[in-house]
C-alpha cells in the first residue's frame, strides 16, 4: 500500500511539474523567448556524447533491469503532458484544425463532447476545457492501471519493481492505443510540417555554428566560461562549450548568433 501511494502521488507531481516545464518544438516568438536551448540542444548532442564515456565507466548502471518506478512514472508524465501541449500548439500554430483532431481517438470525443456541451463555445475556450479534460483522462488511466499491476506483481520495494521484467506504470490497452494514434497523427501533420522542418534545420544551424566557434576560439565566450575552456580546438572546449549552449533560451541563441555572425539569419 505504500508503494502504490507513493506512486500515485508520485504520478501526480511529475505530470504537473512536465506540465509547467513542456516547451513545444514550433519557433514562433514566444517559444524563442521562453523554450530552453535544451530542445536545440538535441541538434549537437551526438558531438559531445563520447564525452559521457569516461563518467560511466567501472559503474554498474544495471542496465539488464527494467528502469525504477520513478522513471517510469517520469517518461509517461512527460507522455501525457508533452503531447497535450502539442495539441495546443499545433492548433495555435495552424498546423492543424480542430476539425482535423475529429478522427484521432479519445481527442476527437473530447473536443466534440466539450462542443456539443457548451455550444456556440469560443476555440480558445474550447481547445483549454478539452485539453484539461484529456489530461485529466490520461492521468486517471495511469494511476489506474499502475494500481492494478502493483496489487497483480505483489511487489514491494525498488529493487523488486527493477528485477519485474515489465513496467508496473502504465497505461491500459485502450489508453495506450490511444496514445499511439496522438502521436502518429502529431508525427505526421506537425512534426514533419514544412515549418516546423524549417526551424528545426534552423536551430541545427544556430547551434552548430555557435559550438563550433565556441570549440575555435574560446575567447569568445564569456569571461566566467572562458576561464574554464583550455587552448583552440582543445577537446575540454567541448564540454564547456556544451554546458553554455545548455543554458541558452531559443532568444539568446539567436542573438548570440547575431553577434558573433553579423545579421545574416541561419539557413
Amino acid at each position: 500500500m505504500r508503494l502504490e501511494l507513493d506512486l500515485v502521488e508520485a504520478i501526480l507531481d511529475e505530470v504537473a511539474d512536465a506540465d509547467d516545464a513542456a516547451q513545444p518544438p514550433i519557433g514562433n516568438d514566444r517559444e524563442m523567448a521562453d523554450a530552453p536551448v535544451g530542445h536545440l540542444g538535441h541538434q549537437f548532442a551526438d558531438r559531445v556524447a563520447g564525452l559521457a564515456g569516461d563518467n560511466v565507466a567501472g559503474h554498474d548502471l544495471e542496465l539488464a533491469t527494467w528502469p525504477s518506478a520513478e522513471a517510469q512514472v517520469a517518461a509517461l508524465s512527460d507522455d501525457i503532458a508533452y503531447n497535450n501541449h502539442d495539441i495546443d500548439d499545433g492548433l495555435r500554430a495552424g498546423l492543424f484544425s480542430i476539425a482535423d483532431l475529429a478522427d484521432v481517438p479519445l481527442v476527437g470525443p473530447v473536443f466534440h463532447g466539450v462542443a456539443a456541451r457548451y455550444p456556440g463555445i469560443e476555440d480558445s475556450r474550447l481547445i483549454h476545457e478539452s485539453i484539461r479534460r484529456l489530461i485529466d483522462r490520461m492521468v486517471s488511466d495511469l494511476i489506474v492501471e499502475t494500481q492494478s499491476r502493483l496489487a497483480a506483481s505483489g511487489v514491494k520495494s525498488a529493487g523488486e519493481v527493477r528485477a519485474l521484467g515489465a513496467p508496473v506504470v502504465a497505461f491500459s490497452a485502450e489508453m495506450r492505443h490511444n496514445d499511439r494514434a496522438l502521436k502518429a497523427f502529431l508525427f505526421e501533420r506537425m512534426y514533419r510540417h514544412c515549418r516546423v522542418t524549417q526551424m528545426s534545420q534552423q536551430a541545427h544551424r544556430v547551434v552548430h555554428d555557435l559550438f563550433a566557434r565556441y570549440l575555435a576560439e574560446p575567447q569568445s565566450l564569456p569571461s566566467e566560461w572562458g576561464r574554464l575552456a583550455a587552448g583552440p580546438d582543445d577537446p575540454q572546449n567541448a564540454r564547456v562549450a556544451a554546458d553554455y549552449l545548455a543554458g541558452m533560451t531559443d532568444r539568446f541563441a539567436l542573438e548570440e548568433h547575431r553577434r558573433l555572425f553579423g545579421s545574416c539569419s541561419p539557413q
